[in-house]
């Protein structure tokens, strides 16, 4: 899946578990179903590709883990019309949890900005494709981020880069906002705790969204976690 050989991810993950099947006593029916789902759509099997996204829906695979609900919901969200296809994918980043499965998490923000391009969603399908190649590059997947890279070009990127370096920094304000975003508190709470009208609140929020390079509420936690650490400043009054 990495290189981009769907044919014979397709072929491999289908000789664990059957399209429309979830082959029982065999673990890893469970963990390459993803990739059974995006291999089969890649190669233009989409009947197979629903069948096994419906397969899993039936089965209430998305009850079991958090990173089951992730990739069971994307499964849902490849097969779909593309008029569908943004709420589902929304659906699996919100996922509770899903930040603990950083490499999963990326595939589907992967798949996603694949989609958002497709349907000529440029500006949200760069923030989710940049987003993915960053943790791509942070846990070493290369082939994964030489993946995104090829297809923030396809978006028009020109420089894959760019979209990061263009960002500006969050404002020690708009950082804390965005931390207590990211536990789950509301406008109202947090302006609450930050003396601050939930108007004031929400309009931070729409600052922070493309300075992380993200599209909802839901990524605050995993784009707040790629940001690099900050540098303590030189203290100046040492010899």
């Amino acid at each position: 899946m990495g290189q981009g050989d769907f044919e014979d991810a397709y072929q491999h993950a289908a000789a664990i578990s059957p399209a429309g099947v979830l082959a029982p006593y065999v673990p890893l029916a469970l963990w390459v179903a993803m990739d059974l789902v995006e291999a089969a759509v890649r190669t233009g099997r989409h009947a197979e590709a629903a069948a096994h996204a419906a397969t899993l829906r039936d089965a209430g695979v998305a009850a079991l883990s958090p990173r089951l609900t992730l990739l069971a919901t994307a499964s849902e969200a490849i097969t779909a019309p593309d008029d569908l296809a943004p709420r589902l994918f929304e659906k699996a980043l919100a996922t509770p949890g899903a930040h603990r499965f950083p490499f999963d998490l990326a595939r589907v923000r992967l798949c996603y900005g694949e989609q958002l391009r497709r349907t000529r969603a440029v500006a949200g399908s760069r923030a989710q494709l940049t987003t993915a190649l960053e943790t791509f590059e942070r846990l070493g997947a290369k082939q994964w981020a030489t993946r995104a890279v090829g297809e923030l070009r396809a978006a028009g990127r020109t420089d894959p880069y760019a979209l990061r370096r263009d960002r500006a920094p969050l404002t020690p304000q708009e950082l804390e906002i965005a931390q207590l975003a990211a536990t789950g508190l509301t406008n109202k709470q947090i302006g609450q705790r930050l003396f601050l009208s939930h108007r004031t609140v929400g309009a931070h929020l729409y600052q922070i969204f493309p300075k992380l390079g993200i599209t909802s509420r839901a990524a605050l936690r995993d784009a707040l976690a790629s940001l690099p650490p900050e540098r303590p400043s030189e203290d100046r009054s040492q010899p």
